[in-house]
């Protein structure tokens, strides 16, 4: 459970984002869900910087449709982001997808969750 964050990190791991769910199901009453979920968007960031430094192919296009519906999902439920994670995947999201829909859909909304009075991005 301790490496799958890691794993997670690398495009195209449908599987290991199923294992956690499974864990996310699981953990869903404890105390641990909460710093679990923080885990997986840190990797989920990470995974998706490593796709935007990786490839300008359409080839990984569905991994990362599929990855930024998961951090809409995650940016949902967990308010405090790494501060350099969230950095990370603005500057190279907009290096590389600028003109990608999808991606600005995504940073609009995280921007609205994560920059409302409460969040610790907005301090």
């Amino acid at each position: 459970m301790d490496r799958l964050p890691a794993a997670l990190e690398r495009a195209g791991n449908e599987q290991s984002w199923a294992v956690a769910d499974a864990i996310s199901r699981v953990l869903k009453n404890s105390e641990e869900l909460h710093s679990w979920r923080r885990h997986l968007l840190s990797a989920c960031m990470k995974g998706l910087v490593a796709v935007y430094s990786s490839t300008k192919d359409e080839s990984k296009r569905e991994v990362e449709r599929f990855m930024l519906l998961r951090l809409e999902d995650l940016l949902s439920v967990v308010e405090d982001v790494d501060p350099d994670d969230w950095c990370s995947l603005v500057k190279t999201g907009l290096k590389y997808r600028y003109r990608d829909e999808t991606f600005l859909k995504m940073l609009n909304i995280a921007i609205q969750l994560l920059y409302k009075k409460e969040s610790s991005l907005s301090q």
